[in-house]
């Protein structure tokens, strides 16, 4: 595990930003069952941590996206972290509206993108994917060259990796669900035996097979 992973993972857990319960999961939208719960919007509250990542996100761009033209953010979540990685690093920013506006112009862009222009898209939290990758074919449709995706968490699920494989998008995260939980572990957050039904959990979502493991 890198410093930064590990890092980024701490910051998380100490603002509560990310949440691990295994004994009591949560229930997302999706009425899948859930060990984790995260809220990336609360690093916008905590200064120290806040600066941490966004200087993470900068780095990231200039080390793994040096041609980076313009930052997008996506709607909400990356909006801010986008604006402030691109006052660090120099660099224009907009963001992708998750639909287009009924009035005015109609823009699901917003902000300027010329015809080719390399750009970075910002994301808070990827899962399954999808929406990230609808922002990216938007960003792709309106001419723009997508170098790739920062995002500060992920994840790791199967369908999420297999859906940016699909459609040839890069993606670098601050952190994931493994620095997370090994992180989790070593501040007594949470059990060694919860390791395991983390990692079921985060392999096949659908299955609650690994709930069954309360019992083991």
């Amino acid at each position: 595990m890198n410093k930064m992973r590990k890092e980024i993972a701490k910051g998380l857990l100490e603002i509560e930003a990310v949440f691990l319960r295994p004994d009591e999961p949560f229930t997302w939208a999706s009425s899948i069952k859930s060990p984790i719960y995260c809220d990336n919007r609360l690093i916008l509250t905590a200064p120290e941590i806040r600066d941490k990542v966004e200087q993470a996100i900068a780095d990231v761009v200039k080390s793994d996206y040096p041609a980076a033209e313009v930052l997008m953010g996506t709607s909400t979540a990356g909006i801010a972290h986008a604006a402030i990685a691109g006052h660090i690093l120099g660099l224009p920013m907009g963001y992708v509206r998750s639909g287009a506006k009924d009035h005015g112009r109609n823009n699901r862009i917003e902000g300027k993108l010329k015809q080719g222009q390399r750009v970075v898209v910002i994301e808070d939290l990827i899962s399954t994917g999808g929406s990230v990758i609808d922002v990216v074919e938007t960003l792709r449709e309106a001419g723009a060259d997508v170098l790739g995706i920062v995002s500060i968490f992920t994840y790791g699920m199967k369908k999420g990796c297999e859906r940016l494989a699909a459609a040839d998008v890069k993606n670098i995260s601050l952190t994931d669900f493994d620095a997370v939980a090994e992180t989790a572990l070593e501040t007594g957050y949470i059990k060694e035996a919860d390791i395991a039904r983390l990692k079921a959990f985060r392999d096949n979502p659908q299955d609650e097979g690994w709930m069954n493991r309360l019992h083991d």
